[in-house]
């Protein structure tokens, strides 16, 4: 491991995050909120230590090997939320403690979009502008974003797109330089928060409002400028846009690049997740609106709006919200919670354990039964016509046998910790899944859980965030093993 070389590595990415905390202070002048002083001290704070961990080592030319690459992008998550927590620290209003400010850091960048905060439509607005961006920032993936200066200053970043990219086969990249990859990912990330910025404008939004909202859309973070969410609009122009662009975020940004590159949509149709995707969507809209409908719970149209806005917003860990779900009749509140654990495509902003990985399992599932019947038959697990190498199923087992220890593992913490079954059960799922809003006690903000519960949340974060394996492997004695 070339621990010099993380370090130079480090330093740069933490310079680079340093300039991004400039934005809030143009808005906090043009609002004349009295903010920028806290941001100002942040990014001194964040520059200098780039700058020394950088500057010893700014001379060394090295190859980055793939475990490299797993130390970056864990000790660059957990610093980085770090130094993204100083400004809520420094700032007047919010006031907010270290375990809280990295709480609510955290939740922002690994896109979860659980907050600690309460009173939103009050805060300054260089406060709320920051939340926002970093739910935009951590979206795609600061990582992925840097990796495109990487090779300027001699450092391969394929190790670190491998490691970063979420979804169980990495390997294949959109363009033949990981530099080019890393630029067309941006470049479409980009152009679905312009045209998503546009769209909520032009639905009655104001224009502070249709910025930081479509931040917290195309990176399924969820975060709101109000504490109704998009609720507080009252608009269902604005909730069907919000709708849409949430599926779009959901959606493997590779097939958007190719979409949009050969202006053809027939990649969507062609691509089994995707397809597998919508069906689950629909599915579930379905029920979810018919039983609102037979509840009396709204009318048939508004059950059709608001349940499919919820549905969709749960499903793709955004956790925009509308109505309370919570409150739902019946089995509804869980059963949006549930598709959470499905979550978005592989390559998309969404969290969860990705739907191509759903899909396989429950393909796996079907060949052991059919195993049952013929044990002698060779049965091959395909996705549309390929057929997936048997190391990619099994890693597809590891991934979820590992997510469901992790997953129990943190929920008896939380048991401990003094919270009721359902408020920790929801707590570790929404955390895990860079979902947010969970049930009981956490429906609506964490600050009111204990310290401990929320340390132990911000790892269910980063886990989720870094798919479990990233962050996991640290912990095992054979990654430190020569």
């Amino acid at each position: 491991m070339h621990l010099r070389l993380i370090f130079r590595v480090l330093g740069v990415l933490l310079m680079v995050f340093s300039l991004t905390l400039m934005p809030p202070v143009a808005v906090s002048l043009w609002y004349q909120d009295h903010s920028y002083p806290a941001f100002l001290l942040a990014f001194f704070i964040t520059f200098v230590t780039g700058l020394m961990l950088w500057l010893p080592f700014y001379s060394i030319k090295q190859d980055l090997h793939t475990r490299d690459g797993f130390v970056i992008t864990a000790l660059f998550w957990s610093v980085l939320g770090s130094f993204a927590s100083l400004p809520f620290v420094f700032a007047e209003s919010p006031n907010l403690t270290f375990t809280d400010a990295l709480f609510e850091s955290l939740s922002g960048l690994t896109t979860t979009g659980a907050t600690v905060i309460t009173g939103l439509d009050h805060l300054p607005k260089s406060i709320l502008y920051y939340r926002q961006q970093l739910q935009w920032l951590g979206g795609i993936g600061i990582i992925v974003i840097a990796v495109a200066i990487l090779p300027m200053l001699g450092i391969g970043g394929m190790q670190l797109y491998r490691t970063e990219a979420p979804g169980p086969i990495k390997d294949s990249k959109l363009t033949p330089r990981i530099t080019e990859t890393a630029k067309a990912l941006f470049l479409i990330y980009s152009y679905l928060t312009v045209a998503c910025t546009l769209a909520y404008w032009a639905a009655g939004m104001t224009l502070f409002d249709a910025i930081g909202h479509s931040y917290a859309t195309v990176s399924a973070g969820g975060l709101s400028t109000h504490d109704a969410s998009i609720g507080y609009f009252d608009s269902p122009a604005i909730i069907m846009i919000s709708t849409f662009f949430m599926l779009m975020a959901g959606i493997n940004h590779a097939l958007h690049f190719l979409a949009w590159r050969e202006k053809n949509v027939l990649h969507y149709i062609n691509d089994p997740e995707c397809r597998f995707y919508f069906r689950v969507t629909v599915a579930a809209i379905v029920i979810t609106a018919a039983y609102l409908t037979y509840t009396s719970v709204y009318p048939w149209y508004q059950s059709v709006l608001y349940g499919s806005f919820e549905l969709v917003s749960i499903l793709t860990t955004t956790g925009f919200g509308v109505a309370d779900f919570t409150i739902w009749p019946a089995f509804l509140p869980f059963l949006l919670f549930y598709t959470a654990f499905f979550g978005g495509c592989a390559g998309s902003t969404g969290g969860g354990m990705k739907m191509v990985r759903m899909l396989l399992v429950w393909k796996q599932g079907m060949r052991e039964i059919a195993r049952l019947i013929h044990p002698n038959a060779v049965i091959a697990i395909k996705l549309g016509s390929k057929a997936v190498p048997d190391r990619v199923v099994d890693s597809v087992w590891g991934f979820f046998a590992v997510y469901v220890v992790s997953f129990a593992i943190m929920f008896l913490v939380l048991l401990a910790t003094g919270l009721d079954f359902t408020t920790s059960f929801s707590a570790v799922g929404a955390c895990i899944n860079n979902l947010g809003p969970g049930l009981g006690e956490v429906s609506v903000h964490y600050g009111d859980i204990s310290g401990t519960a929320k340390w132990v949340l911000c790892f269910a974060m980063l886990l989720g965030r870094l798919e479990v394996f990233t962050l996991l492997v640290l912990f095992t004695p054979t990654f430190w093993r020569r």
